[in-house]
């Protein structure tokens, strides 16, 4: 008996042992240069350096995700396609009534960050702080557009959540990629954007549109003169992340590989530092954490969906 373990033992390691023998994708379900995209190949680039084979990043933007999602679980389960769940696999599973896969599908493996929303307006909207901006937007219902990635996202669910908090009406803009939508903040076409800070505050820095609130619970370290939107009396604190998922069937030695790798990567110095400037926070995870987030994000979302009517 003892002989059978350990032949087995050996038929296991030899399996997945060499993992990788060869590239891997990391798919992310937005456009390249957005607050998913930047963090993706930061990882990808140092995840292919500890395990000795290239992690190519591939952008497959639209559906708010769906489309690289199923673009991942089509693929064989071997770890060779991976991608970089947000919270909008959650969301899309309590908004959408036929989605083409469940969360039982993805096999979690570890979360990358967590980030804050900022508030932005384009520079030519006559409100230079967060209260001038909700005065015009009451002076002007259904005038000003806000960008979303489309129906049921988490930009749509924020800014539809900020218009009841505030009392404003405003016309929802649907694009592919968070990229897309504040190109055309920046360029006047919409008024306003609620965005991961990671994509917003190098513009703000660079004085191409005004950052006027940010839904973290403290004013953040990367812009301590914005203010929250706790302070401005609202009940208000959300969040995203990010993590890395596989296909549900994966086996259980890659994951653990995976793992411990990407961990590392997300612990390093130098991607802690990345996060801090972006005004996110580096956080890895065990898989079962990054479930349970998973799971908890999915329950939010649906009671959301519920309130503003969101079934799609």
């Amino acid at each position: 008996m003892r002989a059978l373990v350990l032949l087995l033992s050996a038929f296991c390691s030899a399996a997945h042992g060499q993992y990788p023998e060869k590239p891997i994708r990391l798919v992310v379900g937005f456009s390249a240069g957005g607050p998913t995209d930047l963090p993706a190949r930061f990882i990808a680039d140092r995840l292919g350096a500890m395990l000795g084979q290239r992690v190519v990043v591939e952008n497959r933007p639209g559906a708010a995700g769906q489309i690289a999602t199923q673009d991942v679980l089509s693929k064989p389960r071997d770890g060779y396609s991976l991608l970089l769940c947000t919270h909008f696999e959650a969301i899309n599973a309590a908004v959408y009534r036929s989605v083409p896969y469940t969360l039982a599908d993805l096999a979690p493996v570890t979360q990358v960050s967590r980030y804050y929303y900022g508030v932005v307006a384009a520079n030519d909207v006559p409100a230079h702080d967060w209260d001038e901006f909700v005065a015009y937007a009451r002076a002007n219902p259904g005038k000003l557009n806000y960008g979303m990635l489309g129906k049921g996202s988490a930009q749509h669910i924020l800014a539809l959540e900020l218009g009841k908090l505030t009392g404003t009406e405003m016309v929802g803009i649907p694009y592919k990629g968070g990229a897309d939508a504040l190109a055309d903040v920046l360029a006047g076409r919409v008024q306003m954007y609620v965005s991961p800070t990671l994509a917003v505050l190098p513009p703000y820095k660079a004085g191409r549109v005004r950052l006027l609130a940010v839904s973290s619970p403290e004013r953040l370290a990367a812009a301590p003169e914005i203010p929250t939107l706790v302070e401005k009396g609202l009940p208000f604190v959300r969040f995203g992340w990010l993590g890395v998922c596989a296909g549900a069937g994966t086996p259980q030695p890659v994951i653990t590989i995976l793992n411990r790798e990407i961990a590392a990567v997300v612990q390093s110095a130098d991607y802690r530092a990345m996060s801090d400037k972006a005004g996110t926070v580096a956080l890895s995870s065990t898989p079962e954490e990054l479930a349970k987030i998973l799971a908890e994000t999915f329950e939010q979302a649906a009671k959301i969906s519920r309130e503003f009517g969101l079934q799609l």
